[in-house]
């Protein structure tokens, strides 16, 4: 049975829930879909250029947990890109994560 996932800090909420290939009616699209934590990976380390021990602290999660969710973020919006797929982004609720 696997560890329980520990409560992570997001700060960032989408300006949008989807991104699509332009020309493409979504209803013809596959949707790689993004977890709210993967896009806080992207947004502190990508975006705002933390290193991934800063990224990971402001989560609230270890360096090692981090790296992982970036990983698996990355291959999605690769996947997107060179696919031509869709990325839906997880909303967080109101009481966020």
């Amino acid at each position: 049975m696997p560890r329980p996932q520990i409560q992570r800090h997001i700060r960032c909420r989408a300006g949008s829930t989807y991104f699509k290939p332009r020309g493409i009616p979504m209803r013809e699209l596959e949707t790689v879909e993004l977890a709210a934590d993967e896009l806080e990976a992207i947004r502190l380390t990508d975006l705002e250029g933390m290193y991934q021990e800063q990224a990971a602290a402001q989560m609230g999660v270890s360096r090692q947990t981090l790296g992982l969710i970036l990983k698996r973020a990355h291959k999605k919006v690769a996947e997107a890109l060179v696919l031509g797929k869709a990325i839906g982004i997880e909303e967080l609720s109101e009481g966020g994560q």
